[in-house]
């Protein structure tokens, strides 16, 4: 992907959702569960977008269109990853690719990427003394984190070309940790409540999916829910945007 795909990967599957549903609304928790799994699967966002309108033309063929809208991005799974393959499998039957060089502009301003660290500097911040008198060591955890976001910040301020990719690393690192500290302080019961509000959400498309599948989706998805139980913020700059 290139550096703009890369870092707009979200925004722009959300976006083209949302057109071909012909609806502006938001985009469930599992959706947008889905969405990492394919991001962190390397799935190409040209892929993801030509299995997405492959899945609405299907959709629109079969009886249980109807009228009724496409609800959820668990339709397109299977179309998503059909498209990835297609897309390999050209890509191998192919000559060598001629690679051009050419500038691109940086997909994000140094003021949006201060802004996006100091907004998740003082959120973590809130987050610590919030969890201080009654989780001791998740905000232990918390405050690793936000000195790890202090020690990566001043690589905003070199003169030289800020290396995205290098940086998004060291932010997923950051957020690896923090969501492991998460999984650890969760209680079973929330644990399990989780578990089942996701298990509601996939009832009419757990047929469609692989146990792999399934089991991805399920950690993005636990991931994403903790994150948002303590109020935590998301440090990759996938969701800067």
């Amino acid at each position: 992907m290139d550096s703009f795909n890369y870092f707009n990967y979200f925004t722009e599957i959300e976006e083209h959702f949302w057109r071909k549903r012909g609806a502006h609304l938001l985009v469930s928790p599992l959706d947008w569960a889905i969405v990492e799994t394919w991001q962190k699967a390397g799935i190409p966002l040209d892929a993801v977008l030509r299995g997405i309108d492959q899945a609405f033309e299907s959709y629109q063929r079969s009886r249980r269109a109807a009228g009724r809208p496409l609800k959820s991005l668990a339709y397109c799974v299977d179309a998503v990853l059909d498209a990835a393959t297609q897309q390999k499998d050209a890509a191998a039957g192919a000559g060598p690719e001629v690679k051009r060089s050419a500038a691109s502009p940086e997909p994000f301003s140094r003021d949006e990427l201060r802004a996006f660290f100091s907004r998740n500097a003082e959120r973590l911040a809130k987050a610590i003394q919030r969890l201080g008198t009654t989780h001791s060591d998740l905000a232990r955890r918390v405050e690793q984190a936000r000195a790890g976001l202090a020690e990566i910040a001043p690589l905003l301020e070199s003169p030289a070309h800020v290396d995205l990719e290098d940086l998004e690393r060291r932010l997923t690192v950051l957020e690896q940790r923090l969501n492991a500290a998460l999984t650890a302080a969760a209680d079973s019961e929330t644990l399990l409540a989780i578990r089942r509000e996701l298990d509601r959400q996939l009832a009419p498309y757990r047929r469609r999916m692989t146990p792999e599948q399934l089991s991805q989706l399920e950690r993005q998805y636990t991931q994403k829910r903790l994150f948002e139980r303590y109020d935590l913020p998301r440090l990759s700059l996938f969701y800067l945007t």
